[in-house]
C-alpha cells in the first residue's frame, strides 16, 4: 500500500483549497439555486469575434504557433495598450500571449520569485496569488485594504511592510473581490515607494476596460519610472467575454518576458491557435462590444449596492470589475456561517470575504454579471434569510 503523503510535494500539499469551490460544490448538488457566486459574464462572445473562429478553423488553421504568440496577435496587444493606456510595448519581446491571464501570473511569479523573498499582496484579493508565491518559497505579506479608504492601497501601508527581503508587490486592480480602483493619482503615490525601495510590480489588471465613471483605468506601468519594474498582466475573459477560449497576456521588461517565455514554453508550448486569431479580431473590431457590456454593468453595479443598503448590509460603492463586497457584520455571523446558512435555507450562492483573505471576515462577495432578474430575485432571498435572523 502506497503511502502518497510521503511521496507528493509539500508545498502543493499545504495550499489550502479555493475557499470559492466549497459553496459551487454545494451549489452543484441542489436544484434551484440562485447564484451570484460566479466571476463569469452573462454574455456571449460577440458574434463576428465566434465568425473568425469558425473561419480559421474552417482553413485548417489548427496548429501550434510561436511559443510568445502569433506576432499580429501580439503587435495588436500593444496597438492597444498604446491607444488605451498610452504605453509603448515591442511586440517581438515585451508581449508573451498566455493560457488565460491565471497563466501569465503563474509565469511572472515564478519568473521573479526566489525561496526567501517576501512578496507584498494586497487583500482582499483573488485567491491565486498567495499559493503560487508560497510554493516558489516566499514569504507573502498581507496589505489589508479598508473600506474607509475605499480599499485602496496607501504608500504608508507598503512602507510599514517593507524590509531588506522585500522583492515583489502583487497589484491587482480593479479589484476582485471589492472593485476597488487605484486612479492615477493613487497609483503615483505608491509608485513613488516603489522606486524608492527598488521592488518589482506584478499588475493584474484583467478588469482594466470594466472601470467606471470619467476617468478610464491607469496602468501603474504608465506612471514615470514604472514600466522597467512592472509586468501587466490582461487578459480577453472579461473584457470581451471570452473565458472558455482560455487567452491572455503578459507586458514587460524583455530580460523578464524572456524567462516567463522559457516557462511557457516547457509548460505550455504555445496558447490555443483558434483562440489567438479571434483575439486579433476582438482587439481591431470589439470597442463597441466593451462599450454595450460595460454601459450594462454598470446598471447592475448601481442596482446592486442600492438593494444591498436597503436592506441593511452596508456596502462599498465599487469603480470597476463586477463583484459588490457587502458588509455582513451586522448579523452575528461569520462569512461562512452566513453564506452556508443562506444557500442551505434559501438557496441562494454567494462567495465568504474570507475566502480573499483573512481581511475578507464579515463581508461577502457578490457577483452582478448576471441578469437584473436573477438579481433581484437573489436580494428577495437574501432579505427574507436577514429578517429571519433578527
Amino acid at each position: 500500500m502506497i503511502n502518497y503523503d510521503n511521496v507528493l510535494n509539500n508545498s502543493i500539499k499545504n495550499i489550502k483549497p479555493s475557499g470559492i469551490r466549497k459553496f459551487f460544490s454545494i451549489a452543484e448538488e441542489m436544484d434551484n439555486v440562485i447564484s451570484l457566486g460566479v466571476g463569469e459574464p452573462d454574455f456571449l462572445t460577440p458574434w463576428h469575434i465566434r465568425n473568425v473562429a469558425i473561419d480559421y478553423l474552417d482553413k485548417g488553421a489548427t496548429r501550434y504557433t510561436a511559443n510568445a504568440g502569433l506576432i499580429a496577435l501580439r503587435e495588436e496587444i500593444s496597438k492597444f495598450y498604446e491607444r488605451k493606456y498610452n504605453i509603448s510595448y515591442e511586440p517581438k519581446d515585451e508581449v508573451l500571449v498566455t493560457v488565460g491571464g491565471s497563466e501569465g501570473i503563474d509565469m511572472a511569479i515564478r519568473t521573479l520569485v526566489n525561496p526567501g523573498d517576501e512578496v507584498l499582496l494586497v487583500e482582499p484579493s483573488f485567491v491565486c496569488y498567495r499559493p503560487i508565491a508560497e510554493t516558489c518559497g516566499a514569504k507573502v505579506i498581507s496589505l489589508t485594504t479598508k473600506a474607509e479608504n475605499g480599499f485602496k492601497l496607501t504608500p504608508q501601508e507598503i512602507e510599514n511592510a517593507v524590509t531588506s527581503k522585500t522583492k515583489l508587490l502583487i497589484l491587482p486592480f480593479p479589484n476582485n473581490p471589492t472593485g476597488a480602483v487605484m486612479r492615477k493619482e493613487d497609483l503615483e503615490k505608491i509608485a513613488k515607494v516603489i522606486i524608492k525601495h527598488n521592488l518589482f510590480v506584478l499588475s493584474d489588471e484583467i478588469y482594466s476596460e470594466l472601470t467606471y465613471g470619467e476617468n478610464s483605468h491607469c496602468s501603474i506601468a504608465s506612471i514615470n519610472g514604472m514600466k522597467e519594474r512592472t509586468i501587466v498582466i490582461n487578459g480577453f475573459s472579461k473584457t470581451y467575454s471570452m473565458t472558455g477560449w482560455r487567452l491572455g497576456y503578459a507586458l514587460g521588461p524583455a530580460p523578464i518576458i524572456a524567462q516567463m517565455t522559457k516557462l511557457h514554453q516547457f509548460a505550455i508550448m504555445s496558447a490555443p491557435t483558434n483562440s489567438q486569431y479571434a483575439a486579433i479580431d476582438a482587439l481591431k473590431n470589439g470597442d463597441a462590444d466593451i462599450e454595450k457590456m460595460k454601459s450594462d454593468y454598470d446598471m447592475r453595479r448601481r442596482y446592486t449596492v442600492n438593494i444591498f443598503n436597503e436592506m441593511g448590509l452596508e456596502c462599498f460603492e465599487p469603480e470597476g470589475a463586477f463583484y459588490v463586497f457587502p458588509s455582513i457584520k451586522s448579523t452575528g455571523l461569520s462569512s461562512d456561517d452566513f453564506c452556508e446558512k443562506l444557500i442551505l435555507s434559501k438557496r441562494v450562492a454567494v462567495v465568504p470575504g474570507n475566502a480573499f483573505g483573512n481581511c475578507g471576515e464579515g463581508y461577502i462577495r457578490v457577483s452582478y454579471c448576471y441578469s437584473i432578474e436573477n438579481i433581484r430575485k437573489a436580494a428577495e432571498k437574501i432579505k427574507e434569510f436577514i429578517d429571519e435572523l433578527k
